[in-house]
């Protein structure tokens, strides 16, 4: 169900630990990547950078700021249609991940700083996107 909000409405009441990263449209899949990559190296490369590339602009953009220690992150996926298999549609995660860390939001990937994600995966035809909740961990 698409309810309508813009980027705007989704950050205007601020917890302090937790953010949400919007990401519009849908992100390139495994199926899409392994093909990249076998077509050339250069190609896969050229994918991952150019997606990353895409996310950063969303997380400077939303202004998801900065999280110190550990997180925990929630996945939603909303997808066009039900075409592509859900374990092909979340290792986009890998490239949101990276792009955590290159934006500094997160520290690292690792099991240093991640201590788990969830996913759930809906359809919304109309706006497909992904939402990423990074929530502070209390150690």
């Amino acid at each position: 169900m698409n309810v309508g909000h813009s980027e705007e409405e989704y950050h205007t009441v601020r917890d302090p630990r937790k953010r949400t990263l919007i990401i519009y449209g849908k992100l390139a899949g495994l199926n899409d990547y392994t093909k990249a990559c076998r077509t050339n190296k250069f190609v896969g490369a050229q994918m991952k950078n150019k997606t990353e590339t895409l996310i950063l602009t969303y997380i400077r953009k939303q202004k998801i700021g900065r999280f110190s220690g550990k997180v925990k992150l929630n996945f939603r996926w909303y997808e066009p249609n039900r075409k592509r298999d859900l374990d092909n549609i979340c290792f986009a995660k890998k490239f949101i991940l990276d792009a955590l860390v290159s934006a500094g939001t997160i520290e690292a990937d690792g099991w240093r700083c991640v201590i788990g994600f969830t996913d759930e995966f809906f359809v919304d035809a109309g706006n497909p996107r992904i939402e990423v909740d990074v929530i502070e961990w209390d150690t």
